[in-house]
Order: structure tokens, then C-alpha cells, then sequence
């Protein structure tokens, strides 16, 4: 197999080099050119044609958000997003970018390379298998052949996503009403950047969305995202009425939060009262859980491969029986009211 051709696109020159070395340090990787700048990154992919480019947000002469907006409807490439603690990532990903990293706030090498091992070369990886042609699908919804009757107060949507998520669930929950019952939601990412995910869905959605904290209340007209780190949130029911538990614990598939342990705790707790959704992203996070709810009476849908960045998690869910309806990612919202209509 040929290794993954990557252009490291980055201002700093220490950061740049250690980088480079870093990265090249496995064999599945190849750094083909590094650019300090957008004008530079943009004549070595003509040169180069890159399978993967590592981008930071704050560049000279042009910033990385411009950079990909110009960038990916000419040269359609998987980028991956190197950014500080910022909103500004949601903008990169808006734009065209596959995923991202946290830039580390290192104070040695060692750090650095554990960043670089650990997170950057996984997301490059993920990436360089991701399909750019799902990434800027507009989606168009009528808004009023999707509201049900009534806000369901005992029933729960979950929703589970991985790499091409934070677009994939904007797509959905931007087309719900306030009517829609409560959401409970996992999407990996890492801390801190979950909190300020959850305000820009605030900010555009008609729903309410917060980062999650033990002890709130599902709610119609509500969701609840999972904060990133080292905390696992689950469904619970206190005194009649749905909460979310967000408690440490050890990652599962790889993750935490995970979406496999949010789905089995809705297939425990509300059983055929609950409908899941699992979305764009690497892996096979959350496929069991989404089978323990379909078994739990719950309705469940899973995205199509022909709209998905990255056909991993819905494939595995597929696969083994988890999904009831598979469907493209702009006809899940009023898919997911039809079948809340009938529960």
C-alpha cells in the first residue's frame, strides 16, 4: 500500500519541523511539502497532489478559513485542522474540512510527540479515506412536511457521530421545531470545544442545545451534548421523568464519551420509547448499542453511504441488524418525525 501523501501547512517554524519529524516517523505517512502560508500551500498541491493536508487556522497573507473556502470547490482534498481553543474550527469545518486536533499546549517533546502519535496521525489517517464530495452537500429540507403532532415528553432521541459529525448534526437538528421530543447526543470531540459546539447549535437551531451536565432534564424542544474528555453520558430516569448521568470512566471503542454507552443506556432505560440515530464517522462506535435499542423496541435509523464522509460507524450498525432505516443524511429529519408520528 502506498503511503499518505501529507502537505503540513503551518506558520510557525518549530512547530512546522517537529511536525515533519514527527510524522515521518511512520511508514504509513509520507510529508511530500510543508508551506508557511495559503499561497504557498496552494501551488504544492498543484505539484504534489496531496492525498491529506494538516492546516493551522491563523496563517499569514490569508487565514486557513478563507484558504478553504477558496480551496475545496476547485481541489476537492481532505484537510485536517490543527487550531487552537477557538469557534473559529466550526467555521473550518464548515468550510470544507475533514476534521480537526486541538493544538497542544505542550511544555516538552514528549508531550508533543504523544499529541502527534496518539491524535494527529489517527485524525490523518481517518482522512485520507473520507469522502469530499459529502462534505459541502447542501442540504434542503421543507420545513413543514416535518412536524409532528405533538411534543413527546417520554420519548428520546439519541443521536451518536464521529468524523464529519458536527456538519452531519447540524444538517438534522437545524430542521427540527421545538416539538421535537428531547436529544440526547455524542459526537467525539474533544473537551472544551464541546461546550462551544453546543452554543453555535443554540445560536443557530430553533431547539435548545447546552453541554450536558449530570442531573439535566430531557426535555421536548431540547438536546444535550455529551462534554468531551473523560466522561461517559447516560440516560437515566429520576422520579418518572429522563435525566442525563455524565460520570468518569474508561474509553469504550476507543472513545469517551461514547456513543455506545449512551445507546445502551437508552435501550435500558426507554426501551421502545426511543428513537436512534447513527451518523457519518470511523469505526464501529455505538453500532451495538444501536442494535441493544432496535431489540429494546426502539426505532432506529442509520445515514447512507452515498452521504457520508466516512461510512464506518452506519456500516457497522448496518451490518449487524442495528438499523431499521437506512437513509441519505438530508431526508433524516422528516424520516425521523415520520416514525415519531407513529410511536
Amino acid at each position: 500500500m502506498q503511503p499518505i501523501k501529507v502537505l503540513v501547512v503551518e506558520d510557525s517554524i518549530v512547530f512546522r519541523e517537529l511536525l515533519v519529524q514527527n510524522l515521518s516517523k511512520d511508514p504509513a505517512i509520507k510529508v511530500v511539502a510543508t508551506a508557511r502560508d495559503p499561497f504557498e500551500a496552494r501551488d504544492l498541491i498543484l505539484a504534489h497532489k496531496p492525498d491529506v493536508m494538516t492546516l493551522d487556522v491563523e496563517l499569514p497573507r490569508m487565514n486557513g478559513i478563507e484558504f478553504l473556502r477558496r480551496l475545496i470547490p476547485q481541489y476537492p482534498l481532505p484537510v485536517v485542522v490543527i487550531s487552537s481553543l477557538s469557534d473559529k474550527v466550526f467555521d473550518a469545518l464548515n468550510a470544507g474540512a475533514v476534521d480537526f486536533v486541538a493544538k497542544p499546549a505542550v511544555s516538552s517533546r514528549t508531550q508533543l510527540e504523544d499529541f502527534i502519535k496518539n491524535e494527529l496521525l489517527v485524525k490523518i489517517k481517518i482522512a485520507s479515506t473520507a469522502k469530499i464530495s459529502n462534505i459541502k452537500k447542501t442540504v434542503m429540507m421543507q420545513q413543514e412536511q416535518a412536524h409532528p403532532t405533538v411534543a413527546q415528553s417520554n420519548v428520546v432521541v439519541a443521536i451518536g457521530a464521529s468524523t464529519g459529525g458536527t456538519e452531519a448534526i447540524f444538517s438534522v437538528v437545524k430542521e427540527f421545531g421545538t416539538d421535537i421530543p428531547g436529544i440526547v447526543c455524542v459526537q467525539h470531540m474533544p473537551p472544551k470545544f464541546t461546550e462551544m459546539y453546543a452554543k453555535r447549535l443554540n445560536d443557530q437551531c430553533r431547539i435548545q442545545v447546552k453541554e450536558a451536565e449530570t442531573g439535566d432534564r430531557v426535555l421536548p424542544g431540547h438536546m444535550l451534548i455529551a462534554p468531551g474528555g473523560d466522561r461517559h453520558m447516560r440516560l437515566v430516569k429520576v422520579n418518572g421523568a429522563y435525566q442525563v448521568e455524565v460520570k468518569a470512566g474508561p474509553r469504550v471503542n476507543g472513545h469517551c464519551p461514547s456513543v455506545e454507552v449512551l445507546f445502551e443506556s437508552v435501550a435500558r432505560v426507554a426501551g421502545p420509547n426511543a428513537l436512534g440515530i447513527i451518523l457519518t464517522g470511523m469505526g464501529g462506535d455505538g453500532a451495538k448499542g444501536l442494535l441493544a435499542m432496535r431489540k429494546a423496541g426502539a426505532r432506529t435509523i442509520g445515514q447512507d453511504e452515498s452521504t457520508c464522509v466516512v461510512y464506518g460507524m452506519p456500516k457497522v450498525a448496518y451490518d449487524m441488524g442495528a438499523v431499521e432505516y437506512q437513509e441519505k443524511l438530508n431526508d433524516i429529519p422528516q424520516k425521523t418525525y415520520a416514525l415519531l408520528n407513529k410511536m
